[in-house]
C-alpha cells in the first residue's frame, strides 16, 4: 500500500511540467517563433493589432522584452535583437519606439478583449503599445 502511494507520487513528479513557459499555440516551435516574430514586427510597424486573446499574452512578454532591450541603446543589444527582426523594424525600435518608454518600468503594451469571432467563436482582442 505505502509502496503504491510512494510510485504514483513519484511518477506525478516526474510527469509535471517544469520550465515550460508560454502557450503552445498549436504549432511546432519553428512556426511558433515564426508567428510570434510576424506578430511583432506588425505590433511595431502599425502600433496596434488585432489577433486572438492567447496569441495577445504571448505577444506582450515576448513585444515588451524587446522594448525593455531596445530601451538600453547598445550595439550588443541591437544585434541580439537584429537576429530577430528586419532591419526596418530594428530602426523604428530603436529610434521611435523605445525612447517614448524612457521613465516607463514595463507595461508597455495594451489588451483589449472585443468578444468572440463569428466564425468559430474564437476570443478576439486588440493589442496596442501604450
Amino acid at each position: 500500500m505505502f509502496f503504491r502511494s510512494y510510485v504514483r507520487k513519484f511518477l506525478s513528479h516526474l510527469m509535471r511540467k517544469r520550465n515550460k513557459k508560454g502557450k503552445i499555440l498549436s504549432r511546432p516551435k519553428n512556426q511558433r517563433t515564426a508567428l510570434l516574430k510576424s506578430l511583432t514586427t506588425s505590433l511595431f510597424l502599425h502600433g496596434k493589432i488585432k489577433t486572438t486573446e492567447t496569441k495577445a499574452k504571448e505577444l506582450r512578454s515576448v513585444a515588451e522584452k524587446f522594448i525593455t532591450r531596445a530601451k538600453d541603446n547598445k550595439l550588443s543589444n541591437r544585434r541580439i535583437l537584429a537576429k530577430t527582426l528586419s532591419p526596418v523594424v530594428l530602426k523604428k525600435l530603436f529610434d521611435e519606439v523605445a525612447p517614448q518608454y524612457g521613465s516607463r518600468n514595463g507595461g508597455y503594451t495594451r489588451i483589449i478583449r472585443l468578444g468572440e469571432r463569428k466564425s468559430d467563436g474564437a476570443k478576439m482582442a486588440v493589442i496596442e503599445l501604450v
